[in-house]
């Protein structure tokens, strides 16, 4: 995460914190899963997402299985980053 990411987040509510890190460990999901993996009531994951999209932090996108339904993910910018961050050990 890079400092910009972390200086939006830090203003936003806890709930947001949460789903953003939920996405962050489970890749993208749905406002329903977000729900389930979270705890978080679906008002709540509703607010959170709006907030974060709102911030550019995440993107929606159609949901490809569904229609109905949106994916949520980090932002290709965040998600980068986000990989980018964890080390990988090559063999010799």
């Amino acid at each position: 995460m890079d400092e910009e990411t972390r200086a939006v987040l830090e203003e936003m509510p806890p709930s947001a914190k949460l789903v953003y890190k939920t996405l962050e460990y489970e890749g993208p999901l749905t406002q329903g899963e977000l729900a389930t993996e979270s705890l978080l009531p679906s008002r709540t994951v509703r607010y959170a997402l709006t907030t974060l999209t709102e911030e550019g932090v995440i993107e929606e996108r159609l949901h490809i299985q569904d229609a109905r339904k949106r994916l949520y993910s980090l932002s290709s910018e965040e998600h980068a980053t986000a990989d980018s961050d964890i080390a990988v050990d090559e063999p010799s």
